[in-house]
């Protein structure tokens, strides 16, 4: 009974907040608002940590806490429950989202201070959380979809909150939009699973799996597993749908961090690894997830090289860092894809958090071309941004470093891996340290080529201290997974702690991890050429500030394709959008105007000229009346007479 009390607690704190904020919602007072949104959220993190403190009491092998409140759905045999479930996927999932989440909550209280509506923006983040956990903790497809959906609703409200800019409005229906299409195919695959298995319990399909794998592409389970992957593109930001995630920078720069690090865009990747039981039936399926991740994190990686937002750049960044997870869960390495969802959920958060604060002390400037030598004037700003940028290139020993590995080690010599995969995820991890390099030159570093009117300064306490914890776990979140091939040089052994805590709930894979003597040698490749990279962004941007422009000039065609994303925009507005708007048009103006009201108004003066007949039939004239009678006898009598 306390573990249901404590579920509970966990995820109606959120909404609870939401109901006091929304109901108050035309309230000016900032720090109220945000008082009790941080509070609704730190009740919810305080519920999870307890929660997670009992799973680590019981023997590995039982680690789940479920809690059924009622009967949901219920059709014949067929019921679904509102049950939920804490297990070392689930327990992940709500600290990270909780946690991170929190410390968003209490910057946004500094950040939006001079906004005309805080209580109704803090009422739209706790309902986001609210829906977050839905997602992560329902024990089935249906409880999911709820929460999946949940957080579609809350990114169009959030993205689009300042919706009397017309830009900004746009970006939250483009990204509602985007991900209705990818819902789409989640719901087919859950249909489909449910057709063929008779359930939308997690538990349950697994133990109606098969026991070999299909082969082809037609199967119900590689079907399912191609909808759902379709339903995680949209969540999740890859490649053909990533394309809302760039625009998603309209909303407050708290709701960025909220959305690309612990929240939204992490649903695809905990999908998968939820549902892994089936996916490994799906070989096909996997490997296309593999080869859609690593060419996500490389085509975005190059994106981020020529932008000149600093939002913009980290979320190139992020499309770019959730292809690397996709690439883990593709080639079965389902605990690093997770090791890298919540490392990266700290050092993304910092990094948005971060670029806030240079927005607000800059004055709503966003050009990074505009900056420069913020780091005298912005020390802690500075300092905690160092420590994301580190972790995200991946330098030991930082958080990035440790889970970001780990999938390319996987890649490379796991079962379902292969060494193209491995080389792209190198080049990707490559233009990382490059763009994120460049980013830190242009924004902290060199000289000041900020404009005379502005005067940047530190941000206050609130939102400075966020960025302190979020740096604390960017440095040192990693250790919970050190490898055994660097293990073994450290005094103990520490064991793998994350493996150790997940293993169990995922589904046992047969994989071949190779020496420690190759993964030793992969590491030094890695961090190397990542250092490589990095020393070169900055000796052109700092050293010889004119070898970006010429780069950019002899590279010609190819950096302007870049630097316009690949006009994929362009396209989809060319070939999908404009003509589905003509179509639409030519629809009303033949089908709906011409054949429809016109068959519409036709028949309606049809009737109208009846009733106007019948009606001259009812005058009132008796004269008229005796006529129609004497018809009418007529008629009558020539009947009978024939």
């Amino acid at each position: 009974m306390t573990e249901q009390i404590l579920i509970a607690t966990l995820i109606l704190a959120p909404l609870i907040g939401f109901f006091i904020n929304g109901l108050r919602f035309r309230s000016p007072n900032g720090v109220l608002a945000g008082s009790i949104a941080s509070v609704a959220a730190g009740i919810s993190f305080l519920a999870s940590v307890l929660l997670v403190l009992r799973l680590v009491d019981m023997p590995k092998e039982a680690r789940q806490i479920t809690a059924h409140f009622f009967d949901w759905i219920r059709v014949g045999d067929f019921s679904v429950p509102a049950s939920f479930l804490v297990d070392p996927i689930s327990a992940i999932m709500i600290l990270v989202v909780t946690g991170v989440g929190t410390l968003i909550h209490i910057f946004s209280i500094g950040y939006m201070s001079h906004d005309p509506r805080p209580a109704k923006y803090f009422a739209y983040l706790n309902l986001f959380l609210f829906n977050m956990l839905l997602l992560v903790l329902g024990d089935n497809l249906l409880i999911m979809f709820v929460g999946w959906e949940g957080v579609g609703l809350c990114s169009y409200l959030l993205i689009g909150f300042w919706f009397t800019d017309r830009e900004k409005a746009a970006a939250g229906m483009k990204a509602f939009i985007t991900n209705r299409i990818g819902d789409a195919g989640f719901l087919l695959g859950i249909f489909t699973l449910f057709f063929a298995f008779g359930t939308v319990d997690f538990a349950e399909l697994a133990s109606r799996m098969p026991e070999v794998a299909e082969v082809g592409w037609t199967g119900p389970i590689a079907l399912a597993c191609l909808f759902l992957f379709i339903g995680a593109t949209g969540k999740s930001a890859q490649i053909p749908l990533y394309v809302w995630l760039p625009d998603a920078m309209a909303g407050p720069t708290p709701v960025s961090a909220l959305i690309h690090a612990a929240t939204m865009v992490t649903a695809g990747v905990y999908m998968i690894v939820r549902m892994s039981h089936v996916f490994v039936l799906a070989p096909n399926v996997m490997m296309l997830i593999a080869v859609v991740g690593a060419l996500t994190a490389l085509l975005a990686a190059l994106i981020g090289f020529t932008q000149n937002d600093i939002k913009k750049v980290l979320a190139y960044s992020t499309v770019s860092q959730l292809g690397f997870m996709f690439l883990g869960v593709g080639v079965g390495a389902f605990m690093p894809a997770m090791f890298h969802l919540m490392t990266h959920a700290f050092f993304k958060a910092l990094m948005f958090l971060g670029s806030g604060s240079v927005i607000h002390a800059m004055h709503e400037e966003q050009d990074i071309r505009k900056m420069g030598g913020l780091w005298k004037l912005m020390p802690i700003t500075h300092a905690t941004f160092v420590v994301g940028w580190l972790a995200i290139i991946g330098m030991p020993p930082f958080a990035g470093f440790f889970s970001k590995d780990e999938i390319l080690w996987y890649t490379m010599t796991g079962n379902m891996g292969h060494p193209i995969l491995w080389l792209i995820g190198i080049l990707a991890a490559v233009g990382t340290a490059f763009y994120m390099t460049r980013l830190m030159c242009l924004v902290f570093w060199g000289q000041s080529r900020v404009d005379s009117k502005v005067h940047p300064h530190e941000a206050p306490l609130n939102m400075t201290l966020p960025l302190i914890a979020l740096a604390v776990l960017s440095a040192i979140g990693g250790w919970i997974g050190i490898p055994h091939a660097l293990a073994q040089f450290i005094p103990g052994h520490p064991p793998h702690l994350l493996g150790d805590w997940i293993k169990p709930a995922l589904v046992p894979l047969s994989l071949d991890p190779g020496s420690d003597l190759l993964e030793l040698i992969l590491m030094g490749v890695s961090v190397s050429l990542a250092g490589i990279s990095a020393w070169f962004a900055y000796d052109s941007y700092l050293k010889n500030p004119s070898r970006p422009a010429e780069l950019a000039k002899r590279l010609g065609r190819g950096y302007e394709v870049v630097a316009n994303k690949y006009y994929v925009d362009e396209f989809y507005f060319g070939r999908i959008v404009n003509p589905l708007i003509a179509l639409s048009k030519g629809l009303w103006a033949y089908v709906d105007v011409n054949f429809i009201d016109k068959a519409t108004y036709f028949l309606s003066d049809l009737v109208a000229g009846g009733g106007r007949a019948l009606r001259s039939l009812h005058g009132g004239n008796l004269q008229q009346y005796a006529m129609y009678i004497v018809l009418g006898l007529v008629v009558a009598l020539i009947y009978v007479m024939i």
